[in-house]
């Protein structure tokens, strides 16, 4: 027997990227979007990440609220050890070395008081990475959406094709 229900097709990462390039928000706006996502999925809040993008939707008024959460997806499950990598050991800079270094032997007999002791500095250190790549996404995204929308400014649909047809001419 055949259900009525209709079924809801979630849309791809791709398709979700091409919509907000769409959208009639301004660069600065999706560009802020996604930096201050990727903001927040730098930070070591674990499990506090989707209250973080709620907040930061409500008070940041001039900004794309789907790109905050567009922005948070470059924190996954194969991104994290890198991340926090790179949080903590910036925080271990910062602070003169004087914490140990992360080594995975350090996890085999890893307890509570162990990470509120080396908490500290991850979250120092992926506040700094939070701000420098947010700041860089930011640039990267803002100079993207602005030549998208020079290469095809009033927005109708166009193949991959034509779009790098119409830059060899440009630069030809």
């Amino acid at each position: 027997m055949k259900s009525n229900i209709p079924t809801v097709v979630k849309p791809t990462l791709k398709q979700r990227i091409i919509a907000l390039f769409k959208l009639n928000n301004t660069p600065h706006e999706i560009a802020l979007g996604i930096a201050v996502g990727v903001f927040i999925a730098i930070t070591p809040l674990y499990g506090f990440h989707t209250i973080m993008v709620v907040v930061a939707a409500f008070f940041i008024k001039r900004v794309n609220k789907f790109a905050i959460l567009l922005g948070t997806n470059v924190s996954t499950t194969l991104t994290f050890p890198f991340i926090t990598w790179a949080g903590y050991n910036i925080g271990r800079f910062i602070f003169g070395k004087s914490y140990p270094p992360l080594y995975w032997d350090t996890f085999k007999h890893f307890n509570y008081k162990q990470l509120l002791h080396l908490y500290f500095p991850l979250f120092i250190g992926s506040i700094v990475l939070g701000i420098i790549l947010a700041v860089v996404v930011y640039f990267i995204t803002r100079w993207l959406i602005i030549a998208r929308k020079k290469l095809n400014p009033d927005g109708k649909k166009e193949g991959r094709m034509s779009i790098v047809n119409r830059l060899r001419k440009k630069h030809a």
